[in-house]
């Protein structure tokens, strides 16, 4: 049960942690170039961790890491910078904390209801679409004024 609930667990704490340092971003300071500070520490970060952590399956090292890549991180890279810059810049317009997230994951948890149907075939129940329905109430709540 650990195993399954631990990494969960961490989204959260991150995710939290995540969109504190996003609204903390001072205002005059170019969103790019905040991101070059994150993305050095993020890359010295998982270099430590991956050596803390065990390294590679089989061995064979992070060269050997390296050969098994598709495109997969490198368009990853890509659509986390549109994710920071994109957050940033909400924050900066005059989202606030309490209510930008939750209007990013009930549009977010409705597309990839939509996408995990259509592209790995995963079940679309009722209470899936019954979830859906309640997620879209709940934003007309949220934002009235």
């Amino acid at each position: 049960m650990f195993a399954y609930l631990w990494p969960i667990g961490l989204v959260i704490i991150s995710n939290v942690l995540y969109q504190v340092c996003a609204k903390e971003v001072p205002a005059e300071m170019n969103a790019f170039a905040s991101l070059t500070v994150t993305y050095v520490v993020a890359a010295v970060s998982s270099l430590i961790f991956f050596f803390l952590l065990g390294g590679s399956s089989g061995g064979t090292g992070l060269i050997g890491e390296y050969s098994k890549i598709n495109w997969a991180p490198f368009v990853l890279g890509v659509v986390i910078v549109g994710l920071e810059v994109g957050w940033i810049f909400a924050y900066k317009a005059g989202w606030e904390v309490s209510t930008g997230f939750i209007v990013q994951s009930a549009v977010l948890a409705i597309l990839l209801l939509v996408l995990g149907y259509c592209l790995y075939h995963e079940a679309l129940t009722w209470n899936k679409v019954a979830g859906v329905v309640i997620c879209l109430i709940g934003l007309v709540f949220i934002n009235l004024k």
